[in-house]
């Protein structure tokens, strides 16, 4: 079959949720892919969003295999001798307390916004189902309806609502926004780092430490999305 074949099979078959370019990548090797054509293309993306590991490494393609031989997969309702040391390792990278791996960059915030929430009503004493967090201008944290709902992209929302109420909007490297926008039932401040969906949008030089320090005065738990 041709590219235009799986291309006609594609458009057919599969729901149209993206509008990829119409290459059909048969196989890849570092930084290189091919084509069903026999075209090599170079892939600037090094394959994909948090696992730009290029393709086909062979030192991940060996430990991948030889864990599949040994346990393909455990319900975290057990536990396997790999979780412990690899968060172990994660925190002493990042020098955080503790880690709670998710499959993807949605089901993360998704996640971060429960505990943000859970810990306003159970220990700063947020009035129930009154906590509010304040999110970016321009953000993208994913395409759940939680996560749309709090998009400024008016395509993103259109057509899926309703949508859940609690998310306070600001500029995005206005610190003096974000600390108007604080209240008693602010529980959290979810922010990107640096802002990658309408380009590469960087803050003001001080813009994450002057925003951390106003969360520490105002008793805010500050989450940071970045891929």
């Amino acid at each position: 079959m041709n590219s235009q074949q799986f291309v006609e099979l594609d458009e057919t078959y599969s729901a149209h949720n993206y509008h990829p370019l119409d290459v059909v990548i048969e196989k890849a090797e570092g930084v290189w892919v091919y084509d069903v054509d026999g075209k090599k293309y170079l892939d600037c993306l090094a394959a994909y969003s948090a696992v730009n590991q290029g393709h086909c490494h062979p030192g991940i393609l060996a430990a991948a295999t030889e864990q599949m031989h040994k346990v393909t997969l455990t319900s975290r309702a057990f536990r396997n001798d790999q979780m412990g040391p690899f968060v172990k390792e994660l925190c002493e990278l990042t020098s955080y307390e503790m880690a709670l791996p998710m499959n993807t960059g949605a089901e993360a915030v998704e996640t971060a916004i429960k505990a943000v929430r859970k810990w306003g009503y159970e220990v700063k004493n947020v009035p129930d189902n009154q906590a509010e967090i304040i999110v970016c201008e321009g953000n993208f944290h994913g395409r759940t309806t939680t996560i749309v709902g709090f998009s400024s992209e008016a395509s993103y929302k259109r057509h899926f609502g309703p949508f859940a109420p609690g998310f306070v909007m600001v500029p995005y490297g206005d610190t003096a926004a974000l600390e108007a926008a604080i209240t008693s039932n602010t529980v959290g401040f979810l922010v990107e780092p640096i802002q990658g969906e309408g380009g590469v949008v960087i803050p003001p030089d001080g813009y994450l430490r002057d925003a951390y320090e106003i969360c520490q005065r105002h008793n805010v738990l500050f989450v940071a999305d970045e891929i």
